[in-house]
């Protein structure tokens, strides 16, 4: 169980987020929505500690990561930022990067085997001693991606994992989100602007309106008032083959 309470952040002149209060269950993906400066990227780094939150817990398994070394934290949480810095180095080196809260005098036998089950797993092996600038977006996120879970977290911060992708890509990378959400128990927090997508692959929503929670809970949260009041548009919401998607009007 990961539990956000009041979580708050200010600026010198301009308050950010607000009281942002809500939970998510292991193997769950939460898509944070709202416009832009909701506040939503803010509140993912807050959670993350890049920014310190005026006010508020996190809380998995009961224990408060805002409270711990960065080092125990970095073993239940992990990010991947919206644009990754590209450099000189191989893709399982910058895997292994994902393992350096485990590290010790050396690198383990673990440390490897665990590098190289995630990347066979993500579909990366063509790619092991390719370097990271030669690779397209689709393929530098998976590699990010496969980064992240290596840590082992509890927790996986998204921010807008699929801003740079095609379509394809971006079916494919959330896909692979959700299914490894379930196979490996890990609460998953991801800040989306498709909201086809989101209603796609995410098990609950939380809309976020000049930094506080308009709005969360399942998908009966997601309606065409929740959209014109979060989003200042008109939309139905309707099926195709089976499927909700969102027309905006």
């Amino acid at each position: 169980m990961i539990e956000v309470k009041n979580i708050s952040f200010s600026y010198p002149k301009n308050e950010v987020v607000r009281d942002v209060s809500f939970q998510a269950l292991e193997g769950e993906c939460v898509g944070i929505l709202g416009n832009n400066g909701a506040g939503k990227s803010t509140l993912i780094t807050c959670l993350n500690r890049i920014l310190p939150p005026k006010t508020g817990e996190v809380l998995i398994e009961g224990q408060d990561v805002l409270k711990m070394s960065r080092l125990e934290s970095a073993r239940r949480i992990s990010y991947v930022a919206q644009k990754n810095e590209i450099s000189q180095m191989t893709v399982f080196d910058t895997v292994l990067l994902g393992r350096k809260p485990y590290f010790k005098w050396t690198l383990s036998t673990e440390d490897l085997d665990i590098c190289r089950a995630m990347i066979a797993q993500m579909g990366l092996e063509p790619f092991t001693l390719r370097y990271t600038d030669e690779l397209s977006g689709g393929e530098l996120q998976k590699v990010m991606l496969a980064r992240a879970l290596v840590q082992e977290p509890k927790l996986l911060l998204l921010d807008e994992p699929t801003s740079n992708l095609d379509p394809k890509n971006q079916y494919e990378m959330l896909a692979l989100i959700k299914d490894l959400a379930r196979q490996k128990n890990i609460a998953v927090l991801i800040v989306i602007h498709d909201l086809s997508l989101a209603l796609r692959f995410c098990d609950k929503f939380l809309f976020l309106k000049k930094g506080q929670v308009y709005s969360f809970g399942d998908e009966s949260v997601l309606t065409e008032e929740t959209l014109y009041q979060v989003y200042g548009i008109r939309a139905e919401i309707t099926e195709v083959r089976g499927r909700k998607i969102i027309l905006i009007n």
